[in-house]
């Protein structure tokens, strides 16, 4: 069975770490969160939703772990970009912009 991950949208990415903030769940709710908010059908549009959560959770370990170490990776969510996201979110915004605008030093 071939299952397509996806990065996660910023929103669906605060989603995410607001179900966290609850305190401790169990590793098989938090990849089933994960899986619900980046397994995509062949367009892109997401395939699961809240109904899956159950079942999702009772699927093996391994597949489960396969997949989210997989959608982990995608949406750079490792401990240490968790972390610094975690320590950025109330900081004021640095001087770099978002934008495509190519910096000084490359337009010269």
């Amino acid at each position: 069975m071939t299952v397509l991950v996806s990065e996660m949208s910023g929103l669906a990415r605060d989603a995410f770490f607001q179900k966290k903030e609850g305190g401790k769940r169990p590793i098989s709710e938090s990849q089933a969160d994960l899986l619900l908010a980046t397994v995509v059908d062949e367009s892109g549009a997401l395939v699961l939703d809240e109904s899956d959560v159950a079942s999702l959770r009772a699927q093996g370990a391994i597949a489960m772990d396969r997949i989210a170490a997989v959608a982990v990776r995608l949406n750079d969510m490792g401990p240490a970009a968790v972390e610094d996201a975690v320590k950025n979110s109330d900081a004021a915004p640095s001087g770099d912009s978002l934008s495509d605008s190519a910096s000084t030093s490359e337009s010269q």
